[in-house]
């Protein structure tokens, strides 16, 4: 008669711990593969650790409000933005979440530099593709020295590069963006036109068409910017508001004019010397324009500003993001007797409605339009 044996009970705890342990060493190795190999992984991971502290440091605006500690101007900037956030809700429609309820001071004077790049001979941007914002025609830093470097390396391609400064970035409200001291320097409706500038992102973005999401969004910052002032009955914001969105569509028209001449030119083929002399014509042209009529007729912008800024294809690119086909914005706007909550309602709509992707060619094929 066969001895019988009695067999151990499997040990399910230990047996399931060492499954885990060997999983997460396979996606701990597979990450470091990826970071190795990857320079676009590594950009990302350093960025996001960047944001990640920044966020650490968020402290509520309810909180620095009632702290008798907190300077008096500055309380009274963060009871506006306060104010433009519960306007942009009740008002505008838009969705704001838990964003600009919180506050970072980021101890510097620039949040992040912004990176364009472009080709010299022709309007033909650099784009990177990042997870949910899709193909964006730029490239943040949060540290200066790592934008000057991938700045050089560009230019050493041979590509036209510029980079800006910006004071303020959404995560479309996924992560609950605070509010940066770096836009607290600006005046009172820039502040204000900002706020509602990111919010509008919040409410709508399209992946891969930053035109239209920032244009889109900029035509809701100031025109809602104007709303917010007006229904304090603050008319020198609500004018100045107005203004710099009449300056936008100027600008508009301008950089879409300029755009059209290089496309002209860069059609034909040019040998380096006759490109560069195009490139001085053109870009030449543009300063005596902003010495000029379009400088002139600028109501909030100093024209000289524009005159003596340095330009190429990737200035052009990167001013033209902000504003294109502004006043198509606006002709939706008053077809929705100027009500800025119904004009959001109605591009939504027409855009996520639309079996095409581009979301200009879905708002000029609205029934009464004509596509350019």
């Amino acid at each position: 008669m066969d001895t019988l044996v009695e067999r151990a009970r499997p040990r399910w705890g230990r047996l399931l711990k060492r499954i885990l342990a060997i999983a997460l060493g396979a996606v701990a190795a597979g990450i470091v593969f990826v970071l190795l190999i990857s320079a676009d992984a590594r950009y990302i991971a350093r960025a996001g650790i960047e944001e990640a502290r920044l966020l650490l440091r968020r402290r509520s605006i309810d909180k620095l409000i009632t702290d008798a500690t907190t300077p008096a101007a500055l309380r009274q900037r963060f009871a506006l933005v306060l104010a433009a956030r519960a306007f942009a809700a009740d008002s505008l429609g838009l969705a704001v979440g838990k964003t600009y309820t919180t506050y970072v001071d980021v101890g510097r004077d620039t949040l992040l530099l912004v990176l364009s790049a472009s080709r010299r001979d022709k309007l033909r941007e650099v784009t990177w593709t990042y997870p949910i914002v899709g193909i964006v025609p730029y490239k943040g830093f949060f540290k200066a020295s790592r934008a000057r470097s991938e700045s050089q390396h560009l230019e050493q391609q041979g590509l036209d590069v510029f980079l800006r400064p910006s004071g303020a970035f959404s995560t479309l409200g996924y992560l609950s963006d605070p509010l940066f001291s770096t836009a607290m320097s600006r005046d009172t409706m820039e502040l204000v036109a900002t706020v509602i500038h990111e919010l509008a992102h919040n409410t709508l973005y399209v992946k891969s068409q930053t035109p239209f999401n920032e244009s889109f969004a900029s035509f809701v910052g100031y025109r809602g910017a104007e709303a917010f002032f007006r229904s304090r009955r603050d008319t020198i914001d609500a004018h100045r508001a107005a203004a710099r969105w009449r300056d936008e569509r100027t600008l508009d028209v301008f950089y879409a004019e300029l755009a059209r001449r290089l496309d002209s030119a860069y059609a034909e083929p040019l040998t380096s010397a006759r490109l560069e002399q195009v490139r001085e014509t053109l870009f030449g042209w543009a300063r005596e324009q902003f010495r000029g009529p379009v400088g002139q007729s600028l109501e909030t912008y100093d024209w000289r500003w524009f005159a003596q800024a340095p330009l190429n294809n990737a200035v052009i690119i990167a001013e033209r993001l902000y504003r294109m086909d502004l006043n198509l914005f606006d002709e939706i706007y008053l077809q929705n007797n100027a009500d800025i909550a119904e004009t959001v309602r109605a591009i939504q709509i027409r855009v996520f409605t639309q079996p095409d992707r581009d979301p200009y060619r879905a708002l000029y094929s609205r029934p009464g339009m004509n596509e350019d």
